[in-house]
C-alpha cells in the first residue's frame, strides 16, 4: 500500500512545527517525527482508524496521536491501494 500526502496535509504538518519551534525546536521535530511514523504504520493497519462516516461513500478515517488528529483515505485502485494523508491539527485546535 502507498502512502501519498496531500499539500494541505504537507501545509498543516509545516504549520504545526513552525508554531511548535518557537516554544522549543528539538519537541517541534520530536512532534513531526511521531506524526510522519505513525502515519507511515498506517500502511499495515489501514483500517485501524475511526471511520467518518460524514464522507461517505469515501473511506476517510482519523486517528489521533498525542494531541494531534491526523484524517486519512483509503483509496482502492486495480493495481495498487494507497493511503492519502488529508489533513492534521491540534485537538484544540477550533476545525
Amino acid at each position: 500500500m502507498k502512502l501519498t500526502w496531500t499539500s494541505k496535509a504537507l501545509s498543516d504538518l509545516a504549520r504545526l512545527h513552525e508554531f511548535l519551534a518557537l516554544v522549543n525546536k528539538p519537541a517541534a521535530a520530536r512532534t513531526v517525527q511521531k506524526l510522519t511514523a505513525a502515519s507511515a504504520r498506517l500502511t499495515a493497519n489501514p483500517r485501524i482508524g475511526e471511520k467518518l462516516e460524514e464522507f461517505e461513500p469515501r473511506e476517510v478515517r482519523r486517528i489521533i496521536v498525542g494531541h494531534y488528529e491526523i484524517r486519512y483515505e483509503i483509496r482502492y485502485e486495480i493495481r495498487e491501494s494507497s493511503i492519502v494523508m488529508l489533513r492534521l491539527w491540534h485537538t484544540r485546535e477550533d476545525r
